[in-house]
């Protein structure tokens, strides 16, 4: 019984180790294909669902927020709870494009609750609202002359820090709750503004 190799045995053999390093070299770009295809997924996924930058654009928000900051919104905990007082919120007004045109304000009255504007304050339910966050102090002042509203089931009433300047609810009444997109969590830009809201 002899246990060595053939020439055609080696020929085999070889051939053999050759398909293998041929099928290797041809599997990496499919790998890498592959690779990035699942990222890109994953990260889409994230945004979609999860989490997104958002670059505040207005100057309604001052001083919490300022132009040309980026926040970091949470799409996922809006989803599974309930929007509360002092939230800040981005959301799409309504008859605009989702992404297109969004807003960022602070959730101010809940579903149900009664807002009054009275002698510059904020009343929830015949209750003055402390608003430490209110730009240099200023008054909230009815805009169009209406200074009652009874928030709907499904809405959220929103106002901007910035009084003076800030369309919001003021204007355009209780938004839909589903028009909001995420909760701002975390000032991300510039760096040496980074905080949680």
């Amino acid at each position: 019984m002899s246990l060595g190799w053939g020439i055609q045995d080696l020929a085999f053999a070889r051939e053999i180790v050759h398909d293998r390093l041929d099928m290797k070299k041809q599997g990496r770009p499919t790998k890498v294909i592959v690779g990035l295809i699942l990222t890109i997924s994953l990260l889409l996924t994230a945004e979609t669902f999860v989490a997104q930058p958002y670059r505040v654009e207005q100057g309604g928000m001052r001083n919490t927020l300022l132009p040309t900051q980026i926040v970091l919104l949470d799409k996922l905990t809006p989803r599974l709870s309930a929007n509360r007082r002092g939230d800040i919120v981005v959301f799409t007004p309504q008859g605009a494009t989702p992404g297109e045109f969004d807003f960022v304000k602070r959730v101010i009255g809940l579903p149900g609750e009664t807002v009054d504007l009275q002698d510059g304050h904020v009343m929830i339910n015949g209750r003055q609202l402390s608003e430490p966050y209110v730009f240099e102090g200023q008054p909230t002042e009815p805009f169009e002359g209406t200074h009652h509203w009874v928030v709907p089931a499904d809405a959220l009433f929103v106002l901007g820090d910035h009084r003076q300047i800030s369309a919001d609810s003021r204007t355009f009444g209780p938004i839909p709750a589903t028009s909001v997109v995420g909760r701002a969590w975390l000032r991300l830009w510039p760096l040496d503004a980074i905080a949680s809201l």
